[in-house]
């Protein structure tokens, strides 16, 4: 299951979202929360028990056909005329199916902008919007016909059924995706959803979460001790922060230098979580982590490494605290969807090493507060903890750390040449008041070397790649436009004076279908 419910959340009005398989599924989940309401993602397959605090059900788009041999299947015994639900896209066209319409494969694909054509004022799903209004499309099948009951209540020049609502229950479907950006009444018609017929009191927000948390917490863990690995990133700190408004001394803060930190980043951390009233230790590991990673060149083999060495760390210096019971992550929503994989929903992007649980000779339980939060709303909860916005608003930082920015082996020369790299592109983007417009940046070390000239000398050099992008919660993301003075003048900083990168380039993809991350 892609999610794990904490404790005292299912008093508030919730909305399930049910996935199958949309790229855009976390977008929902995303929207729905600006709403300040709680949701959750379960794949369609793995139904949670739907108690009175669920509200409404939302079924997701999917990469798949409803006509496929294959095609994901849900079990609607509790959901379809019972509560209200919206289907999106591949769940339109299922409901259709599955109930005796003609769904098939559209003549004119239709991917991209649309607008409506036609509206149905009276629909209390399309309150306030109006004819004309732009639409995202992203299917290749199209609605026929309908069985009986299912009432047209939008459509666009190509598509008769843009959206229906069945006559006698709360159920609408659409056939766009109004959780993009392009469909530009998207958040009034998930409001008109979720608020006005789901009927969700507004009530998620960071001083809720905070409250709620604080509680679930103290039932949780109790008296007992708790060890927390800190990484000086904002999901820990905020982790940390709420752990220690909840057991007080009770919480033990360590911080690992894995050799894979930014330059001086072991220090610096340190001497800013000073006067925040938290138990911090600094545990000097580098050699033990490059011990671990010595040849290892496959990604996935890195993280596990790193994942492993990490919890042997944290359960050596737990034992220095004999009465510690539990481990204390800051892992986040996209952490644990990223790292599953079931028919049908999102397949497995890459390992986090922060998910699935802890090894059998641990005698630590794990306490993931933060599990339930995309990284803009961990922010948020952090400013409203009164955490200085020089640790909240750090740029993301990846737990493997600069090991999955290294490509092919990490040695500790390869490590001191990105760190440095790393420092004067981060350090350029703070002297250019950049850094706050950018999400996250970083630099990767590529695996090759290309050929240079500098002054009569040929030179055969590294070859070092920047990224800098644009996001919200890290789901998706655009390359940023750093100006190219800026570029040209790092570049050139960058070659100057890092011996051995006689190369630099800027990497422009976005996510998807890239990743923020090269591996």
């Amino acid at each position: 299951m892609y999610f794990c419910k904490l404790f005292l959340i299912d008093i508030m009005d919730t909305i399930i979202i049910l996935d199958f398989g949309s790229q855009y599924t976390q977008l929902i989940a995303r929207k729905v929360r600006e709403l300040n309401v709680y949701c959750e993602i379960h794949p369609f397959n793995k139904i949670p028990t739907l108690g009175p605090e669920v509200k409404g059900v939302v079924f997701s788009g999917s990469p798949y056909s409803c006509n496929s041999a294959d095609a994901p299947v849900p079990d609607m015994t509790n959901i379809k005329g019972r509560l209200p639900l919206l289907a999106v896209c591949y769940g339109a066209q299922y409901l259709v199916k599955a109930f005796g319409g003609k769904v098939q494969q559209s003549q004119i694909r239709e991917y991209g902008r649309a607008n409506l054509q036609y509206v149905d004022s009276s629909s209390p799903l399309l309150k306030g919007i109006k004819k004309g209004s732009q639409v995202w499309m992203s299917h290749g099948d199209t609605i026929e016909s309908v069985p009986e009951g299912y009432r047209a209540i939008c459509s666009t020049d190509n598509v008769h059924y843009a959206g229906y609502q069945i006559e006698g229950e709360q159920t609408y479907a659409i056939q766009f995706h109004p959780e993009v950006h392009h469909s530009v009444d998207g958040l009034t018609l998930l409001r008109n959803f979720v608020v006005d017929i789901c009927g969700c009191q507004q009530s998620w927000t960071p001083a809720s979460f905070i409250e709620t948390t604080v509680q679930q917490l103290r039932e949780q863990v109790g008296s007992d001790k708790v060890i927390l690995g800190l990484s000086g990133g904002v999901d820990s700190t905020v982790a940390a922060v709420l752990l220690n408004k909840a057991i007080g001394h009770n919480l033990q803060c360590i911080f690992v230098d894995n050799g894979l930190l930014r330059k001086n980043e072991f220090e610096g951390v340190l001497a800013s979580y000073k006067g925040m009233g938290l138990n911090v230790v600094g545990v000097d590991a580098k050699e033990r982590f490059y011990g671990v990673l010595a040849g290892v060149t496959d990604p996935e083999k890195k993280r596990k490494a790193i994942g492993k060495t990490f919890i042997d760390v944290f359960d050596a210096e737990s034992k220095k605290f004999n009465d510690a019971k539990w481990l204390a992550q800051g892992t986040i929503y996209p952490d644990v969807i990223e790292s599953s994989s079931v028919k049908g929903p999102s397949q497995t992007i890459k390992s986090h090493h922060n998910v699935g649980g802890l090894p059998d000779y641990m005698k630590l339980k794990l306490v993931e507060p933060l599990r339930s939060l995309f990284k803009d709303e961990v922010r948020r909860v952090g400013r409203s903890l009164g955490i200085k916005d020089e640790l909240i608003g750090r740029h993301p930082f990846p737990g493997p750390g600069l090991a999955i920015r290294i490509l092919g082996d990490v040695t500790p020369e390869k490590v001191h040449i990105l760190q440095e790299v790393d420092d004067i592109f981060i350090q350029g983007l703070r002297d250019s008041g950049l850094y706050d417009k950018v999400w996250q940046a970083g630099a990767v070390l590529l695996p090759i070397q290309s050929v240079g000239v500098m002054g009569d000398e040929r030179t055969y050099e590294r070859v070092v790649a920047l990224r800098a992008v644009e996001s919200v919660d890290g789901m998706t993301a655009d390359w940023c436009h750093l100006p190219y003075e800026f570029l040209a003048r790092v570049s050139n900083d960058i070659i100057n004076r890092v011996k051995g990168v006689n190369r630099v380039v800027y990497d422009i993809s976005s996510k998807p279908p890239a990743t923020i991350e090269w591996e």
